[in-house]
């Protein structure tokens, strides 16, 4: 069902406070933003914790970032430039989410992809995890430096910076975060104890294949393995 103008709203004000609360977000970091039927946009303002996010406070911005309503003072996300990226390179996109979940942001700060297929429903939902260039907040080389992993994936680790996934609406993309923060954090006790066992590329390609049956939406790459980025 889809929701109205104000739900959409309360919604992404209710994925805001389990960002902060989850400890994904600190101060002023992280944004959502979610596309509206008329091709524009609601996005998180700039400057603002997500603890203490209302639905009023939301930024109503057009393809170009024209602001559209918001309240005086209240400019849209400085990262807004990433997010209307994503909405341009993919037409079936309805929300972006960025955030600095910690573990996630550890493996995008040692440059180390999440390309382990190890663990079967990341196999399924979102396969491997890149790591994209590094590109300086708030410009233009962080859109430029995502822009070829999008076709693919629906999730993606900044380089030393943290975390972005897309979805057809916003539960979405909160949920491939939850993903992809939980697949960091077993990966990384795998590591711990000895290494992860990986899949059988048969098992792999057999899961990848299950994606419609189990109602599966998005991107994926298949099996797909990422060299560490080079300055």
């Amino acid at each position: 069902m889809e929701l109205s103008y104000m739900e959409l709203r309360e919604q992404i004000c209710d994925v805001c406070h389990k960002m902060w609360q989850l400890g994904w977000v600190a101060a002023n970091d992280g944004n959502v933003s979610a596309k509206l039927a008329d091709g524009t946009f609601l996005t998180t303002p700039t400057g603002i914790s997500k603890s203490f996010i209302t639905p009023e406070k939301l930024v109503h911005i057009d393809k170009d970032c024209n602001i559209l309503e918001a309240l005086d003072g209240y400019r849209p996300s400085s990262e807004v430039k990433m997010h209307l990226r994503c909405y341009e390179e993919r037409e079936d996109v309805g929300a972006v989410l960025h955030a600095h979940p910690p573990v996630a942001t550890g493996f995008a700060v040692a440059n180390i992809a999440l390309d382990e297929y190890s663990m079967i429903e990341t196999v399924l939902t979102l396969g491997s995890i890149p790591v994209t260039p590094y590109g300086t907040p708030s410009t233009y080389e962080v859109p430029n430096a995502i822009a070829p992993y999008l076709g693919e994936h629906d999730a993606v680790l900044l380089q030393n910076h943290g975390a972005l996934t897309v979805g057809a609406d916003v539960l979405t993309a909160y949920y491939r975060m939850e993903t992809l923060e939980l697949f960091a954090k077993i990966t990384m006790n795998a590591h711990l104890l000895g290494g992860a066992q990986e899949l059988s590329k048969e098992n792999i390609d057999r899961l990848i294949s299950m994606r419609q049956n189990y109602g599966v939406t998005g991107r994926h790459p298949g099996y797909k393995k990422y060299p560490r980025n080079e300055e």
